[in-house]
């Protein structure tokens, strides 16, 4: 025996692509529709209720038809990437922001045009991804939230909220629609290096 060092083994690296998580608080603010509503306001809040509630992507969310989301069940179905089809249950709460959506704002964004989109434009067209990213962008301000917040935040928020309390990592790989467990790995890595923040924070000998 040479007594040689045991070679370290590095922590997994994160992409610098990968954008940080919103916290539980952040995203009430983020949620809370204001007192004064009009039919784009209750769209806009019922599109990011959903995004939350689900974590699907933001070319799922624009795309998704009227007949793709039942609010009795409470589930949407997504045609994701390769068109693997796949169930993702949401709350209460973002399927009463939807059904309120649907009951007074999108008859009067789309003014008796028929539309197989669930969410419209003021033209009772589809939505567009810049346009959402826009609309995210100024109710992450409205919240009172200054960092950069898009779309994507939303769904890393959802997979790392879920996670961080107990969600068993396959359940979270089929909700996301990832065709690799190693991609969803991503997110308790996050939720590890959160974690190691923290402990040297409060630690005595941090």
């Amino acid at each position: 025996m040479h007594g040689n060092p045991v070679a370290e083994i590095d922590p997994p690296k994160i992409g610098s692509s990968l954008p940080h998580a919103l916290s539980i608080e952040e995203v009430e603010r983020m949620l809370t529709l204001p007192e004064k509503t009009s039919p784009l306001i209750l769209r806009n809040y019922a599109m990011l209720h959903l995004l939350y509630a689900t974590g699907i992507r933001v070319s799922e969310l624009v795309n998704l038809p009227v007949n793709g989301c039942s609010i009795s069940s409470g589930h949407v179905r997504i045609l994701g990437k390769g068109n693997k089809e796949r169930m993702v249950p949401f709350n209460a709460s973002a399927g009463a922001k939807i059904q309120d959506y649907m009951d007074r704002a999108r008859p009067a964004l789309l003014k008796n045009k028929p539309s197989p989109y669930l969410f419209v434009s003021n033209r009772g067209k589809a939505m567009t991804r810049n346009r959402f990213w826009q609309i995210i962008r100024e109710l992450a301000l409205h919240g009172g939230i200054s960092k950069k917040v898009s779309p994507h935040t939303m769904r890393h928020s959802f997979a790392t909220h879920l996670l961080a309390r107990g969600a068993d990592l396959r359940s979270v790989q089929m909700m996301l629609g990832h065709a690799d467990i190693a991609t969803t790995q991503i997110y308790t890595h996050i939720d590890t290096d959160r974690l190691k923040s923290m402990h040297q924070r409060f630690h005595p000998r941090g």
